[in-house]
């Protein structure tokens, strides 16, 4: 009898989250695993960590024996040719196919219409489908270049101020007792001390992202340089939207494309105005994890 079960990868920086499904789309098992992106975890360990994942959710739904997987998707982030020579060495999981990790929340966002959707979260990327079908991306250049509107671009602008306050260059804000709390450097830790520490750190990216939710939490507090670093980062997001909706789109009034936002800090109540009032797209939050879209991409591909 033919296979008719399926196993969907989306694969990030932050972590690996595989489902396999049964013919009609229903999720029989889910497993997951830490992050895979091979520019962040270099490319043997994210070809360690896909491997285990994808085992385990297959032990996960039949104990260790299969009847068989007919298809597996793996949406993954970094480099695509990393990732179809990966694909290649993979046996036993059926066909196997690879696309960005931005697919499934662009699936999320459109139904598998034109429109597009902006996704913040330890990265950051715009991933749109034209009215041809074809699907088009922009930023997600990676931790070390900025991603605006993730967790790391609002971590590296609140070291950033935060330093240029211990140097005594811009007015204090709670920003750098938020640094010497991160770090546990103490309260006497000078702007040098802090430098230090995040270059010298084992995983400065994975610090520096995780600055995001304090930042998030200032705000909500009413810190105003807080505030302020939320919006700077976001707009910035969504002035690259525009552009890429205005070429793609030319013929389309923004406001009535579907346009959708996700992740912690696009969706954050601070920053939904700030986008509303940069823009002319009619930004709507995602609704569900990008691993449903991978579950219904791997139903409209049957």
């Amino acid at each position: 009898m033919a296979a008719v079960f399926k196993i969907g990868v989306d694969g990030g920086g932050s972590k690996t989250e595989c489902i396999l499904v049964d013919a009609t789309g229903g999720v029989v098992a889910r497993h997951l695993a830490p992050g895979c992106n091979p520019n962040v975890v270099g490319p043997e360990q994210a070809r360690l960590v896909i491997t285990d994942a994808l085992c385990g959710v297959v032990d996960a739904a039949f104990g260790g024996g299969s009847p068989g997987i007919a298809a597996t998707h793996i949406y993954a982030a970094g480099n695509r040719a990393f990732w179809r020579e990966t694909a290649a060495t993979l046996t036993g999981f059926g066909e196997v196919r690879t696309a960005d990790d931005s697919l499934p929340v662009l699936e999320l966002a459109t139904r598998g219409r034109p429109g597009l959707v902006l996704h913040g979260g330890t990265g950051s990327f715009v991933a749109a489908r034209a009215p041809d079908g074809s699907i088009h991306y922009a930023g997600g250049l990676g931790w070390r270049f900025g991603d605006p509107g993730s967790g790391y671009d609002l971590g590296r602008r609140a070291i950033a101020r935060g330093l240029l306050e211990l140097q005594g260059w811009l007015p204090p804000s709670r920003l750098a007792q938020t640094l010497r709390d991160h770090t546990q450097l103490g309260a006497a830790a000078e702007a040098g001390d802090i430098t230090r520490w995040f270059y010298q750190h084992a995983e400065p990216n994975r610090q520096i992202a995780a600055l995001a939710p304090v930042i998030l939490r200032l705000a909500s507090e009413g810190d105003a340089t807080a505030h302020q670093l939320l919006v700077e980062s976001v707009t910035e997001l969504v002035a690259l939207a525009t552009r890429m909706a205005a070429a793609l789109f030319p013929d389309t009034a923004l406001d009535t494309l579907p346009a959708g936002v996700s992740g912690p800090l696009l969706t954050h109540p601070l920053a939904v105005p700030a986008l509303a009032a940069t823009t002319p797209l009619a930004l709507t939050p995602v609704e569900g994890p990008p691993i449903e879209g991978v579950r219904r991409l791997l139903v409209r591909a049957s």
